[in-house]
């Protein structure tokens, strides 16, 4: 007999609400989880969307509805509650019903000893029994009685014993609500590694496979780097299936070695990737990717990337979409030609140490910052990461490009003062560029597209110079730190926040215009604003920025400019940026499984230090509200928030539509804020969580 489909009359009545009441040890989610009645989805159980006839319908069966109750008993027993009582109520109209449990949990069962035996040579009694899940003096849980047992389990298994078991026994009085529980450890026999097999290759060279490993002969058994094997072999992308165990299930008689069994079926050698979408910022945007595993063997892997973007705004392939689909680039200079990357990348796992990963990749690539840059260049990227596998993995990387940058004419005016256009082509010739990156990872999350819990923290720096092979203009030293924080509330609540700081420290003085000044190419400059920073302000809208006009009026010997004719906005970046960000994401009662709503409050600023031009002081904050939606993908994001603040005010400059040239003119130039307050509220939209 199926609770889904309507087989009998009493079955035919839809369930169009079902709730708990009384249950605080046990939350609602897990309530519902243990048992067979449903609810419909929102569009068949809110009255006021039944309308629509979207959603599933689930039905109502008497008889799985009574086995409910004892799959409720059997939840609270097994978690220490064995005096709960659930009753129930159900409401019938018509072909409806409306179905509440409610639970009387009464006190619970608490442990009051738990003793772990058999250990005292091998571990830290005292402080394993701090790490296990079920504690002295709370509820005495069968299921994180069981996981206290698996956890020591694991613990001995990576000490060196692989057949370790434990022994579980428990005494509980009822009447008094006292339970004693005893954790016995049968070790086993201490044991290293033997023979390693390995079997099922066919064009993958064993000595491929067997590199990949963390196994080895004569080393103590750890049964985490049998799982850590596994990964790494599925990370080659040439194995469709891979599992690495032992041989035997129970101990040789005699035999203090183990034999460890790698069984691997191969799948394609190649990959093809094809995909096409639209953005904001992009227009439309076509990508391909060509892979190749196990390329030349050693388990190496062949990458051959192409990406491009503006398709629709950029030059050649313009259709006049700035004034419709792709209306935000409809002011964006930098959007005039096509973006396009193509690179070509050897990666080889493995490199002197499973621990260590090589990689060298050419690209050439043409790229625009939206308002503030154009980057086209073509070079190549080196680097070797460290201790893959640990909780900190670094990088060490060498990249070298020879390119040119090319940003508003009023940035290099401001900045340092080159307002002639002959001297603004001299900074936009191609040049080289190298520079050595050090960057850390400490990963801790639990998801990678939408992290509920654990931390993430990022640095990197880097550092640009002749002795690395820069040209003088690019010689500075750029660092950056990133910390992110996420506190689960409930079963879809978070709690997240997330610092990030960074500064840059030229290295030299060089002379421009008959002046002395510290150069920083546009494109390793800060820029603050958008989706994932300060989300009060437009995409690298925060921050210093200058104004050019080409507007103005002459009345007898006065020059009178008019900015409110004509007027742009230029961001010019800082060298120095801070930005704070906190999130409150909750569920909402529709849809709870794929929404969720975020209330956030972003604060930061860009800095210009040393700089007259631009400079801008306090921190910015703005809040804002938005709504998440579950995708295969990741979280689809909608924000808005309220930036309360006039743009930044910045100099004013002329420029001469004939010989390009820039002139700065007496008047500090500030926009006011927009009338009303849903003129000063800031959509975002994006795929992911901002942080």
């Amino acid at each position: 007999m199926s609770a889904t489909a309507p087989l009998a009359a009493q079955q035919e009545r839809v369930v169009r609400g079902l709730s708990f009441e009384g249950n605080h040890a046990l939350d609602d989610y897990t309530l519902k989880a243990a048992i067979a009645t449903s609810s419909s989805s929102a569009f068949a159980s809110l009255w006021w969307l039944r309308w629509m006839g979207l959603g599933e319908r689930r039905y109502f069966n008497e008889l799985e509805f009574r086995r409910d109750v004892v799959r409720l008993l059997l939840l609270y027993r097994q978690s220490g509650y064995m005096n709960a009582v659930v009753d129930t109520l159900v409401r019938r109209e018509g072909g409806n019903v409306h179905v509440t449990f409610r639970v009387y949990e009464g006190e619970p069962v608490r442990l009051t000893k738990l003793a772990i035996v058999g250990v005292d040579s091998i571990l830290d009694v005292a402080a394993l029994k701090r790490a296990l899940p079920l504690q002295e003096g709370g509820p005495f849980n069968r299921m994180l009685f069981q996981a206290s047992a698996d956890t020591i389990a694991d613990r001995l298994r990576n000490l060196g014993y692989p057949y370790a078991d434990i022994l579980r026994s428990y005494d509980v009085d009822a009447a008094a609500l006292k339970a004693e529980a005893t954790l016995e450890a049968v070790p086993g026999p201490h044991a290293r590694i033997g023979e390693v097999r390995i079997v099922g290759t066919e064009q993958v060279d064993t000595g491929t496979v067997r590199k990949m490993l963390s196994v080895r002969p004569n080393d103590v058994f750890r049964q985490d780097r049998l799982y850590q094997s596994q990964r790494d072999l599925y990370g080659m992308g040439v194995f469709r299936s891979v599992t690495v165990g032992l041989v035997d299930s129970v101990p040789r008689p005699g035999d203090s070695t183990v034999t460890v069994l790698v069984r691997v079926a191969e799948g394609p050698r190649h990959r093809v990737r094809l995909g096409a979408g639209y953005g904001s910022l992009d227009c439309f945007r076509v990508q391909t990717g060509w892979t190749s595993y196990d390329f030349l063997g050693g388990a190496r892997a062949l990458d051959l990337t192409a990406r491009v973007s503006k398709l629709g705004v950029g030059s050649p392939t313009d259709a006049g979409l700035r004034g419709n689909v792709c209306h935000f680039l409809h002011d964006d200079v930098t959007s005039d030609t096509i973006n396009y990357n193509v690179g070509l990348t050897l990666r080889q796992p493995a490199f002197f140490s499973p621990r260590h990963t090589a990689s060298l990749g050419l690209f050439a690539e043409r790229r625009s910052e939206f308002k503030a840059y154009t980057r086209q260049a073509v070079g190549l990227n080196a680097g070797v990461t460290l201790n893959t596998r640990r909780n900190v993995p670094v990088t060490v990387s060498y990249g070298f490009s020879v390119g040119r940058t090319t940003a508003d004419a009023a940035v290099y005016c401001s900045l340092f003062r080159v307002c002639d256009a002959a001297d603004r082509d001299l900074l936009a010739r191609s040049r080289r560029f190298g520079a050595v990156t050090i960057s850390g990872v400490r990963d801790q999350v639990n998801s990678v597209l939408d992290p509920s819990a654990g931390s993430l923290i990022t640095a990197s720096l880097m550092h640009a110079s002749r002795v690395v092979g820069s040209d003088t203009l690019y010689e500075f030293n750029r660092g950056q730190l990133e910390v992110s924080r996420y506190y689960p509330l409930g079963r879809r609540g978070v709690f997240a926040w997330r610092a990030l700081a960074g500064t840059i420290l030229p290295a030299r003085r060089i002379a421009l215009a008959g002046q002395s000044v510290h150069f920083i190419p546009p494109d390793q400059r800060f820029y603050g604003g958008g989706p994932n920073s300060v989300r009060g302000y437009a995409r690298n809208e925060l921050g210093p920025r200058v104004y050019v006009t080409d507007s103005l009026e002459v009345q007898g010997t006065d020059t009178i400019y008019r900015p409110d004719v004509s007027v742009r906005a230029a961001p010019i970046g800082g060298n120095s940026i801070v930005v704070m960000n906190a999130e409150l994401r909750f569920a909402t009662p529709l849809f709870p499984d794929r929404m969720r709503v975020a209330l956030f409050v972003d604060a930061g600023q860009v800095w210009q230090r040393g700089g007259d031009p631009g400079t801008v002081a306090g921190l910015r904050v703005t809040p804002g509200v938005g709504l998440r939606f579950a995708t295969p993908l990741g979280p689809v994001r909608l924000d808005a928030a309220f930036d309360g603040y006039p743009a930044e005010p910045g100099p004013l400059y002329f420029q001469d539509n004939k010989t390009q040239n820039l002139t700065l003119t007496n008047v500090t130039y500030q926009p006011g804020l927009p009338p009303g307050f849903w003129k000063r509220v800031v959509v975002q939209f994006a795929v992911g969580q901002a942080f």
